[in-house]
């Protein structure tokens, strides 16, 4: 089975590569960190098509597949950016799957840029994207039901990493969308789990980056670091977990379009994976840098404060190492 990205796909690559490193980069969360606001980059996200990647076209989307999203996806993370890939396709996994006329228009929505939506779980787990949605999809029961932000309670907390825009929130009322089937909304939470897990890969292999130019350039004892033993085994490490970790993300967003019934323990795996190889690729990053790569003025803290934030969304690597044994023993 050939898992290389095609000719469609690599094209997208490269778009979104150019897009993403023309808007915003590591110095828009430094500027968050010193009290800016996000970047406002939601009408052009929409116009690019990325807001929409898993909205059919009916609706105003690309109608393309979670593999195309985890191509855009490792491109946003690469320069970590503010676009709220993973909300809008955690919420579009879940709408597309009710044949009601209020999901149909939130979809719309979602594609066009002009409502953006973050889901709130039951176990009350920090909201991704909660700080700059206009709305927020509420799932349990079995029911979605999306509510204003003007309704809902949000509690704030402190941002290691603002681009996340992480909070608390309840929504006690709101409009219904519709009764959704379990395994739906089992099938959207790995989607979601597959894009978190595709950003980091990238946020990973810019980490490796970094430190490969870096231990080219800086010289030390007449020599380049880069050619010293212990800097050629930190950089080995780190392209070894980026690589395995672009096989397991690659996989799990292949079966989410074409084998369901693997997508759980696939979705699983990448994600605990990625908890470990990006908090590796940004520490690691930051030794071969040395003095230089702690200072507030090198980007190096800023790809470890991702790092940091995101080995426990959605479930830390305990969580989903324990998942994968689960199902794995249920099938035996």
């Amino acid at each position: 089975m050939n898992f290389a990205l095609d000719e469609q796909q690599l094209l997208l690559q490269r778009t979104a590569r150019e897009w993403f490193e023309a808007r915003g980069g590591p110095a828009a969360m430094r500027a968050m960190l010193d009290g800016a606001a996000a970047p406002d980059i939601g009408d052009a996200l929409a116009a690019v098509g990325f807001l929409g990647v898993l909205v059919d076209e009916e609706r105003g989307g690309s109608g393309l597949e979670v593999l195309d999203l985890a191509v855009v996806a490792e491109e946003a993370g690469r320069t970590l950016s503010t676009a709220p890939l993973i909300a809008a396709a955690w919420v579009a996994s879940l709408l597309r799957s009710l044949d009601t006329e209020p999901a149909s228009a939130a979809l719309s929505e979602i594609a066009s840029g002009t409502m953006s939506i973050a889901v709130v779980e039951e176990d009350g787990a920090p909201v991704i994207g909660a700080l700059d949605a206009t709305s927020f999809l509420a799932v349990g029961g079995g029911e979605l039901v999306v509510g204003r932000r003007d309704i809902c309670e949000i509690a704030g907390q402190p941002q290691m990493d603002p681009t996340r825009g992480l909070a608390r929130v309840r929504v006690p009322g709101g409009k219904p969308m519709g009764h959704i089937a379990p395994e739906e909304v089992e099938r959207a939470r790995r989607v979601a789990e597959v894009a978190l897990a595709a950003e980091d890969l990238g946020t990973a292999a810019r980490c490796l980056e970094m430190a490969v130019d870096y231990a080219k350039q800086r010289v030390a004892f007449g020599r380049p670091i880069g050619s010293f033993q212990a800097i050629k085994h930190m950089c080995v490490e780190m392209f070894a977990a980026v690589e395995q970790l672009r096989s397991l993300v690659w996989y799990a967003a292949w079966c989410a379009d074409h084998d369901l019934p693997q997508l759980p323990v696939a979705a699983s795996a990448a994600k605990a994976y990625s908890a470990e190889a990006v908090e590796l690729c940004a520490s690691t990053s930051i030794q071969v840098h040395g003095g230089i790569g702690f200072t507030w003025e090198h980007d190096a803290h800023l790809y470890w404060r991702r790092a940091k934030v995101d080995r426990v969304l959605l479930g830390d690597s305990a969580h989903h190492h324990a998942r994968v044994a689960e199902l794995a023993l249920a099938r035996v």
